[in-house]
């Protein structure tokens, strides 16, 4: 089961420390509690506390996004837009959570309701998730776009590092 999402008023923004954290977990994200405190020159509790608040706020997003799906047999990724009957959207959320091929689902604006990014073991296999999205209930339509090359990957490291003045 995937996390609800976080409602952003509830939320309390990255500060200068946490982000200077932050970016020594995407260095070295095996790094220790203790050797993270050394060299960042702060307390353990500090660096645990931080982690701890910023796992639970849903701001530190689990390991598994760091994972490329190509080394799992998935190299291909495709960006999905769903037209959907804003009836059953909550249903149809759902049912495309279940398919494990779509590695995220964002509610959109414009011409879509929801964009998925999806990936596949080939255009066969696109097929073959494409028209399971088509099942769930709702979706009106779709529309795909394969991916051709990834330019940059997800990344907060430039905006972080904005942030602490760097």
């Amino acid at each position: 089961m995937r996390p609800s999402p976080v409602i952003l008023s509830t939320m309390r923004n990255v500060d200068a420390l946490d982000a200077r954290i932050l970016l020594a977990v995407d260095a070295d994200p095996r790094a220790t509690t203790v050797a993270l405190a050394d060299r960042l020159g702060l307390a353990r509790n500090t660096v645990q506390a931080r982690l701890k608040r910023l796992e639970e706020s849903g701001q530190l997003r689990e390991p598994s996004r760091r994972v490329d799906p190509a080394g799992l047999g998935y190299p291909l990724l495709a960006l999905i837009t769903i037209s959907i009957s804003q009836r059953v959207g909550q249903p149809t959320r759902e049912a495309i959570l279940r398919i494990p091929e779509v590695v995220e689902l964002l509610v959109t604006t414009g011409d879509g309701d929801l964009l998925a990014r999806v990936v596949a073991r080939n255009t066969e296999d696109l097929h073959r998730i494409t028209n399971l999205l088509l099942e769930a209930p709702g979706v009106v339509r779709s529309n795909t776009a394969i991916v051709l090359l990834e330019v940059q990957p997800f990344s907060v490291r430039p905006l972080l590092e904005r942030h602490i003045g760097l």
